[in-house]
């Protein structure tokens, strides 16, 4: 490789891992246990004017002087930089008030999976909870920066934060997220007992009152003010359209507009409705497309009771896909992946491993309500999350090793992960892994959603739908619960332009496949193309275009 290419890239992402120390604790890389992210305004500045200049400086490499392997990491780098530097411009922490991923609902699921191994590391997690007080404090100022450029969230996202913020303020101080890290091994009883006191302290004089800080701004200056969940998308904001476009250009890695993906979904979901009633019609005994939405979503037959069910069911999955994968991967994980059952975050969800190995990969499944869990959509939703979906993209681009730069094996680009995952749920039923009729049913329903994404993810942001003509859209398309459904459109609303990037770079895959096959023909090996797909860790839809059609006429 370019040595200079690859110090440019090494140096990027040390100062990413820095920038970004919650990213680095859960790679394993413990230099900055003691910090989390600065959310002020000043280190926004900083990581705008960083990023635009590694970019500069990867431009300057001359591509026609560069290998194929440093062209990737050279397009990826310029990418990677740019599109986060333009986003990060439109300054969403000012009106980021967020029931999805606030700070409020993030360190529920993630401070007890902060890997801590030595008692220095322990001290240091005692910094780190003292670090989250000032960011929460930080995330209150960027609010008032909002209010005062009249740049603010939507009734849904305010209601729903102070909820939550009551239901962590409510609860007795033993029961609080930041008490639950991990110990060190060694640490005797007493040692546990005396880092809990000290941990319990820091939480009842510095978090709490942060957090009772946060919220009473939430509640009180911005809830009176907050824009109404008929105008809750970015078109409301005045200059809610480039923000959207910027967006949608980091989450897909194209340059498409807000209203040809829109039409994109509403053709998927046109091709949808004959595959339900071709294989969910025989199933339910029935002929109206309406009818098979109804049933799928309200019979309390086709709906999990227990999340010991919901994980079982997941378990079972993940043993079938990884019985399965060698005849269509050459390359397999050596990490492992496990089922983890959640009661915070969104419904389903994936930590990576640690890099150092000390974590393996897990699949979280929030069964806070089992019902909200179809039985029939378990085994998709466990091979997207998991195998063969982002467990294998992320923990093969991991055990890479230095054969490529670190920020590629361990970043992540929307349109080609999330593309890669809900490719893997039609490419699961090519390997036989759906148990039955049923179960194939909620690869249909994953399409969906991830269909009525494109639609409603542009109909609110960039074409005015209100928040509740974008949950009557789905709940007319998908068989989702509404109450998923719900949690979804919010989602979006606190997320723009991600949900759009999985049926995106979903179709992306599914072309380059289907062009490789016509090209190579008798010559076509599904091995070889995956193992092209995931054998340069983080890539955009463009450079993996350019891969797969040098493969195809290698």
């Amino acid at each position: 490789m370019n040595p200079e290419l690859r110090k440019l890239a090494d140096d990027y992402w040390e100062w990413t891992l820095k920038v970004n120390p919650s990213e680095a604790h859960m790679l394993g890389d413990y230099r900055y246990i003691d910090r989390v992210e600065d959310a002020s305004r000043a280190a926004e500045d900083e990581e705008i004017a960083t990023k635009r200049a590694y970019a500069a400086k990867a431009r300057s490499f001359d591509p026609e002087t560069l290998s194929s392997a440093d062209k990737i990491t050279r397009e990826t780098l310029i990418y990677d930089c740019e599109a986060t530097a333009d986003v990060i411009e439109m300054r969403q922490a000012e009106f980021g008030i967020d029931p999805i991923f606030g700070l409020q609902a993030v360190y529920q699921v993630m401070m007890p999976q902060f890997t801590v191994e030595t008692p220095d590391h322990a001290d240091g997690m005692l910094d780190k909870l003292r670090a989250i007080a000032v960011q929460i404090d930080q995330v209150t100022d960027r609010l008032r920066e909002g209010v005062a450029a009249g740049r603010v969230n939507a009734d849904f996202a305010v209601e729903s934060t102070v909820q939550q913020l009551d239901a962590v303020l409510d609860s007795p101080i033993e029961e609080s997220a930041f008490l639950k890290a991990q110990m060190p091994d060694g640490y005797t009883e007493e040692d546990k007992a005396r880092w809990m006191e000290r941990a319990k302290a820091i939480v009842e004089s510095e978090i709490n009152p942060a957090m009772d800080r946060y919220r009473a701004y939430i509640r009180d200056t911005v809830g009176p003010i907050a824009r109404s969940n008929e105008e809750a998308g970015l078109k409301y904001l005045p200059d809610g359209d480039l923000i959207y476009s910027r967006l949608l250009h980091r989450f897909t890695t194209l340059h498409m507009p807000a209203e040809e993906i829109h039409e994109i979904g509403l053709q998927q979901i046109d091709r949808l409705a004959s595959e339900y009633l071709e294989v969910a019609g025989p199933l339910l005994d029935m002929t109206s497309l309406d009818d098979i939405m109804t049933a799928l979503r309200e019979d309390p037959e086709l709906h999990h009771t227990s999340g010991e069910d919901v994980v079982r069911h997941a378990e079972e999955a993940f043993a079938a896909a990884k019985a399965e994968m060698p005849n269509w991967f050459g390359r397999l994980p050596k990490s492992d992946c496990f089922v983890q059952e959640t009661h915070h975050g969104p419904v389903a969800f994936y930590y990576p491993p640690a890099e150092d190995g000390s974590r393996q990969g897990t699949f979280f499944m929030n069964t806070a309500d089992p019902t909200s869990w179809s039985t029939y959509e378990v085994q998709s939703t466990a091979f997207h999350e998991g195998i063969p979906g982002h467990h294998l993209q992320i923990a093969i681009a991991q055990e890479l090793g230095d054969s490529i730069p670190a920020f590629q094996r361990n970043g992540f680009i929307s349109a080609y992960g999330e593309g890669w995952g809900l490719y893997t749920e039609r490419l699961a039923d090519e390997m036989g892994l759906y148990s039955t009729p049923l179960d194939r049913v909620g690869m249909l329903s994953a399409d969906s959603m991830r269909a009525c994404r494109l639609v409603v993810d542009t109909g609110m942001h960039a074409l005015g739908w209100s928040r509740q003509k974008a949950i009557d859209y789905v709940a007319a398309n998908s068989p989702l619960s509404m109450h998923s459904i719900v949690q979804e459109i919010d989602r979006y609303l606190s997320f723009p332009g991600q949900a759009v990037s999985y049926m995106i770079g979903r179709i992306e895959i599914q072309r380059m496949r289907h062009e490789a096959e016509i090209s190579m023909g008798d010559g076509f090996d599904i091995k070889g193309f995956h193992d092209v797909v995931l054998d340069s860790g983080l890539v955009t839809l463009p450079t993996l275009d350019r891969m797969v059609k040098e493969w195809a006429v290698a």
